[in-house]
């Protein structure tokens, strides 16, 4: 097993798309398809569910995809303690941060200049990782603080609640629904909608699905993007309605109305994961995250 296999099945997971997954890891194709394989015979088991439409996870392949993101990142920290130790800089600590897709950067980009300036001797390092990911990484201490969703039954981890958000409809303005105030999870019921992968935010997955059980309503996903903005392209294009979170959206997307989702289970919690005994530098900046959201 190496670095190329676990970068390769991690990108694959994420994408759901060999060619994509190859683009990003600026690889050609068959590299990358071969290096899952590779993978897949060292497990003794499939990681993927491969058709030629479609790509997705088999359990094997969920189960592992934390474990591949924490794999990854302690390999970054080695790498970078590495070199600071070969250039004499060793009495440097490394911080690194991970945050999951949908939460609020702007926030973290608000609060990272002032750790610097407070922890200057730190090399601070923002990671992107989901939030499952994160929950891993955290309890084997190869991140310091993560930046995820609230999920049912965690241990091994403190978290904190850094604000709570509203589900929001991203509708295209000549919509029939584009002139409500408020959607509830019955009116969009057996619509096609856009979201984010469940690999990706499973507690935002999970949360949504409860909103629509409680509403009596089925909850029909045509189509997952890994960002706001590829979401609000497929709902621009015609694709059906997206779903997302308040803190995603830095702007107002052409063309598109954001409606909040109304009724039970239509918030979620952005939350802070730190291990129970987080450093000095980590508690530093959990505590400016908190004030920079209180304000």
């Amino acid at each position: 097993m190496d670095r190329m296999e676990l970068e390769a099945f991690v990108a694959v997971a994420e994408e759901l798309h060999f060619g994509r997954a190859a683009a990003r890891l600026h690889r050609g194709q068959p590299t990358v398809s071969e290096a899952v394989r590779r993978l897949e015979g060292s497990l003794g088991g499939r990681l993927f569910h491969r058709t030629s439409r479609r790509v997705s996870l088999t359990g094997l392949g969920e189960a592992l995809l934390p474990d591949a993101h924490a794999a990854l990142t302690q390999l970054r920290r080695f790498e970078q303690r590495g070199r600071a130790l070969a250039a004499g800089e060793d009495h440097l600590t490394t911080l690194v941060v991970a945050h999951a897709e949908y939460t609020s950067y702007h926030l973290l980009l608000r609060c990272l200049p002032r750790l610097r300036e407070r922890f200057p001797e730190v090399t601070i390092v923002p990671e992107p990782m989901p939030t499952t990911a994160q929950l891993t990484a955290v309890r084997a201490e190869t991140i310091g603080l993560g930046i995820g969703w609230a999920t049912d039954g965690v241990t091994g981890v403190r978290t904190r609640v850094l604000s709570t958000e509203r589900f929001m409809a991203l509708v295209p303005e000549a919509h029939p629904l584009a002139g409500r105030e408020e959607l509830s999870a019955a009116e969009l019921s057996t619509t096609d909608l856009l979201t984010w992968p469940h690999q990706i935010n499973s507690g935002l997955c999970d949360r949504l699905l409860s909103a629509f059980r409680i509403g009596g309503a089925d909850l029909r996903i045509i189509r997952t993007a890994d960002s706001v903005h590829g979401i609000a392209a497929h709902v621009a294009a015609g694709a059906g309605i997206g779903i997302t979170v308040e803190s995603a959206l830095d702007h107002q997307p052409p063309g598109l109305r954001i409606i909040p989702l109304t009724g039970p289970s239509t918030t979620a919690d952005q939350v802070i994961l730190t291990p129970p005994d987080p450093s000095e530098t980590a508690t530093a900046l959990r505590d400016l995250l908190l004030a920079a959201s209180a304000e």
